[in-house]
């Protein structure tokens, strides 16, 4: 995006295919993209008739939505960049409302990426399109904000606009206890059966290099563990990119490391699964899944200054990654911000590939697993469907 700044437009999405949607999922991020993903096609595994559009991404295309218009493409983090946006995101939005409002589908299923989803819940209720608006279409909230972190009293704006919230980890439903949000645990998508983990720890695999999947982010994150690597002796790595603009990004920073490219692969998300030895990574959802795995490695953070100090201002937690909030122990050593020093990195990711690391990271692993194993009362596919019956 090289500034950061989106270029305002005019938005024209195609109407439903077969004429009529029942349900529209808003997905602004390969993470939730994939999620929705793996929700959608149990749904249409289960209920092949079902006529379901998508702002999301190629998972949910995969799946068998109908890609009215490529949203992971455009996502964005922190209030800085929010602001630089803005004209962006209220043109997207007024043209999202509209086709809702034109199309009327049965629901709207929001997943994750709280920010933008909940104004356009605000905006669906205040034009009377949505049920407790006044109108006939539902809205449904898969992957819940995480109101435990902060910004806890958004639950009871949710509970004013939304129909149903879906839950991936146990503890939420009680986050919700004082509202009248229905609220459902559908279990977390990792340990469903059949799911397979993208990584797996081997002991002679390449180092994992993780840093996001938004580009002004990982332009951030990429040359602190470019860094560290160079302080790794002769250390391989692989990097990972979930789209073109990513791969971009990721490519014009290794040019600024010439004496580390070498060492570098650089491997588009459809190569996975991947066996690494050892694994920096950003705070997203790959690092659950690292986690899960049990490789040992670091999590690795930077953002804009003043969203950095904004945002320490009102999250109201000790740890970043879920896996370490989980545990309640830095497990996982986080490296944010002021802290995220290449020397620093480099120092602790030497612990972590030693061969003898991995009995430590495993035991982490198998407590993360059991707090996350709590018998579900629906899959995500049959509360969706329960939904839009």
């Amino acid at each position: 995006m090289g500034s950061g700044v989106l270029q305002t437009r005019n938005f024209d999405f195609p109407a439903p295919r077969n004429g009529r949607c029942d349900v529209l999922i808003l997905a602004g991020e390969h993470s939730g993209d994939q999620q929705a993903a793996r929700m959608l096609s149990e749904a249409l595994r289960k209920r092949p008739n079902i006529e379901v559009c998508a702002f999301g991404g190629a998972a949910l295309e995969g799946a068998g939505a109908q890609l009215l218009f490529d949203f992971t493409s455009f996502s964005v983090v922190g209030l800085m960049e929010v602001l630089k946006n803005y004209s962006f995101f209220k043109a997207l939005s007024a043209a999202i409302v509209d086709w809702i409002g034109k199309y009327r589908p049965k629901a709207v299923c929001f997943v994750d990426y709280p920010g933008f989803n909940l104004h356009i819940a605000a905006l669906l209720h205040k034009k009377g399109i949505s049920v407790k608006g006044g109108g006939n279409v539902k809205l449904l909230y898969y992957i819940s904000p995480q109101i435990w972190a902060w910004k806890a009293k958004r639950r009871f704006k949710m509970a004013r606009l939304l129909n149903s919230l879906a839950v991936i980890f146990p503890f939420e439903t009680k986050c919700y206890a004082d509202t009248d949000l229905k609220t459902t645990f559908v279990g977390h998508p990792f340990l469903e059966p059949g799911y397979e983990n993208p990584v797996r720890y081997d002991e002679s695999g390449e180092l994992l290099l993780l840093p996001g999947s938004r580009e002004i982010a990982v332009g951030r994150i990429f040359p602190a563990m470019l860094g560290a690597l160079r302080m790794l002796d002769s250390q391989r790595a692989v990097a990972l990119y979930p789209s073109a603009g990513i791969k971009e990004v990721l490519e014009n920073t290794l040019k600024n490391f010439p004496d580390v490219s070498g060492r570098v692969r650089i491997v588009d998300a459809a190569a996975l699964p991947l066996k690494a030895k050892a694994v920096m990574m950003s705070s997203g959802t790959m690092s659950l899944s690292c986690s899960l795995a049990g490789i040992p490695g670091a999590i690795v953070y930077k953002a804009n200054p003043l969203t950095y100090v904004l945002g320490r201002m009102v999250v109201k937690i000790k740890y970043l990654s879920i896996a370490n909030i989980l545990l309640d122990r830095p497990a996982w050593r986080e490296f944010i911000q002021f802290d995220a020093s290449a020397q620093k990195i480099a120092s602790y990711m030497k612990t972590c590939l030693r061969p003898e690391a991995r009995e430590e990271f495993l035991r982490y692993a198998r407590e993360l697993e059991s707090l996350l194993r709590a018998e579900a009362s629906h899959t995500a596919a049959d509360w969706l469907l329960l939904e839009i019956q």
